[in-house]
């Protein structure tokens, strides 16, 4: 039988997060566009609403590292694993960095769309 304890994740308390581990998690093209996605709405995403062009084993370790860093969070709600950005924690501990990255990302995306 599975317990309570067992579905719940791990995640820094707002304390903890640091901003090398932040940008650490940031520096994988992956990871940032997982992290624009999840940006760019105002609910949290269900894993399977974010596509990524990855093998099917490595979306756990990419959400795993952006979780555990403190740029996501993430829980069970039954079978899928809903996830958001932790806008609040990381603005309140790093004004700006994450809107300049974010932003900076977009702007790079934005002449490969035209093309």
């Amino acid at each position: 039988m599975t317990t309570n304890a067992a579905r719940v994740l791990a995640h820094p308390s707002r304390d903890e997060i640091r901003v090398e581990g932040v940008l650490h998690a940031l520096s994988d093209p992956i990871r940032l566009g997982i992290v624009r996605r999840l940006a760019t709405v105002a609910d949290e995403q269900a894993w399977p609403r974010v596509d990524l062009p990855v093998s099917k084993s490595r979306p756990t370790h990419h959400f795993k590292v952006l979780r555990e860093n403190g740029v996501i969070a993430q829980f069970y709600r039954g079978a899928a694993k809903p996830s958001s950005v932790r806008t609040d924690d990381l603005d309140a501990l790093f004004p700006g960095p994450l809107d300049s990255v974010l932003g900076g990302a977009e702007l790079r995306a934005e002449p490969l769309r035209q093309a």
